[in-house]
């Protein structure tokens, strides 16, 4: 199209046909085009074709060019100003006519090329869209989307949940407990963190003050021969070593005692895991399970990572029970966090290609287990809750970890995995739960208390039952 700059036709020639930028229009020319369908309808009634009637810039259109114009094919060698006739309804041209309605009726064509506006019809903003589900829909619906968006998702650390509210709501309770623990220590020797007869090196409650508390302690859990209920124990306000305050084991196990019975308290495979040492202690674990148990939690989703994070948590106290020390109590959230470390292997194993610099990951991975194992020797703190919750975790954690697989074979073997990883944790569980109450641990595995105890001239080289001054 040749655009021609505005100018005053008194002094020029128009060279463009009338109506273009100003032109003074002949007085019978029309100042519009006729819709295809409209001029046709009007030929129709007045019998003939009226070409007189068309801008003379029109003229010279036969019908083979508009026939030509209405496929596209226009000749190599014809103008491209050259335009196929438009006809619409005659506007109004006298002065009063309305600007607003003229040009509402100019453009108005069955050509593609002018495609007329439709005005939308009224929707209903009150009826529920088709596109949105309701929440159960999108809970049912997730991890059905496509396996591109889930490795990139996955890249970028997006997993089946926004915030993870277990583990917030964890730590909150933890947190309140920890100071439950220092005002029992407070009330009993006048200090929330204990010095005498011993220095927690943990910063916290007394040996008997975490006992009578809920830690993991054998003796208040079923008949130990090498400690029997008779046995006496300094109280939770004895300062003195020896101790000048004696207390029987019923009293420093508390919860209502034995009732005349042999010893029973099972729920200390479970409460152990809310309680900690001392500031150093909850510290640590805290600072784990807000940082990687919450990611984990963010990409398994909260129930399967509660499960993974319980079963860890009470799998190593199990284990610890059937092969640690009898004497020693054992606390803690580790082997709970253990299990979500466990899950961190999973994935990386599982999502090998999809990791930033997977090598480096696994060499930084493999010191941090051995810090963890290496903070296990550490009084109140057992490495064998930190081995069976890393055992369990990675049990567990295959099986309700959304890996990713993008092939059949990758598809098939985790399937494998995890058919064999649900029953073979049950049957830890049972195992070591009945070793526990029937069998004595030390005569399965003699060597296996070096795992959680280093041999020194306190603990009598990690031989008799280990009870120290409480």
């Amino acid at each position: 199209m040749i655009l021609l700059s505005h100018r005053d036709d008194k002094t020029q020639p128009s060279s463009s046909p009338p109506g273009y930028f100003g032109d003074d229009l002949p007085s019978n020319a029309p100042t519009s085009f006729l819709t295809p369908a409209s001029s046709s309808t009007a030929q129709k009634q007045s019998g003939h074709s009226d070409t007189s009637s068309r801008p003379p810039f029109f003229r010279e259109h036969s019908e083979e060019t508009l026939a030509q114009s209405s496929t596209g094919n226009y000749g190599s060698n014809k103008d491209f100003n050259d335009y196929p006739t438009r006809t619409s309804k005659h506007l109004d041209d006298s002065q009063d006519a309305s600007l607003v309605r003229n040009a509402a009726d100019v453009g108005h064509s069955g050509n593609y090329q002018d495609l007329e506006y439709a005005e939308p019809s009224a929707v209903d903003h009150s009826a529920p869209s088709a596109g949105k589900k309701s929440p159960f829909a999108s809970f049912i619906s997730q991890g059905r989307y496509p396996i591109e968006q889930r490795i990139e998702d996955k890249k970028r650390g997006i997993g089946r949940q926004k915030y993870p509210f277990v583990v917030w709501a964890l730590t909150a309770v933890m947190t309140g407990v920890f100071v439950y623990e220092l005002i029992v220590n407070s009330r009993a020797q006048g200090t929330p963190v204990s010095m005498k007869p011993v220095v927690n090196p943990m910063l916290g409650p007394s040996s008997s003050a975490l006992i009578n508390l809920g830690a993991r302690f054998p003796p208040c859990m079923k008949l130990v021969e090498a400690v029997p209920p008779s046995t006496n124990f300094g109280c939770l306000n004895n300062t003195a070593n020896p101790p000048t305050e004696i207390c029987s084991l019923e009293s420093i196990c508390g919860f209502g005692g034995f009732q005349g019975k042999d010893p029973n308290q099972w729920f200390r495979f479970i409460v152990p895991i809310f309680l900690h040492a001392g500031f150093i202690h909850i510290l640590l674990n805290m600072l784990a399970q807000l940082t990687l148990s919450a990611q984990i939690e963010r990409e398994m989703g909260s129930t399967g990572f509660l499960i993974t994070y319980f079963a860890a948590g009470i799998f190593g106290n199990i284990l610890g029970g059937n092969f640690s020390l009898v004497g020693l109590p054992s606390i803690g959230a580790s082997g709970a966090i253990f299990g979500t470390v466990a899950v961190t292997w999973v994935d990386l194993l599982a999502h090998w290609r999809y990791q930033y610099r997977p090598v480096r990951k696994l060499v930084f991975m493999t010191i941090e287990l051995a810090i963890g194992v290496a903070i296990g020797f550490i009084p109140f703190v057992d490495n064998f809750a930190h081995l069976g919750g890393f055992l369990m975790g990675l049990l567990v954690g295959t099986t309700f970890y959304p890996v990713i697989s993008v092939t059949k074979r990758h598809k098939l073997i985790m399937w494998c995995f995890r058919i064999v990883a649900i029953p073979l944790a049950v049957i830890l569980f049972v195992v070591l739960t009945r070793n526990f109450y029937t069998s004595d641990p030390y005569a399965a595995c003699s060597g296996c208390r070096y795992l959680s105890c280093f041999p020194t001239a306190a603990n009598n080289h990690c031989k008799g039952t280990g009870i120290l001054a409480m």
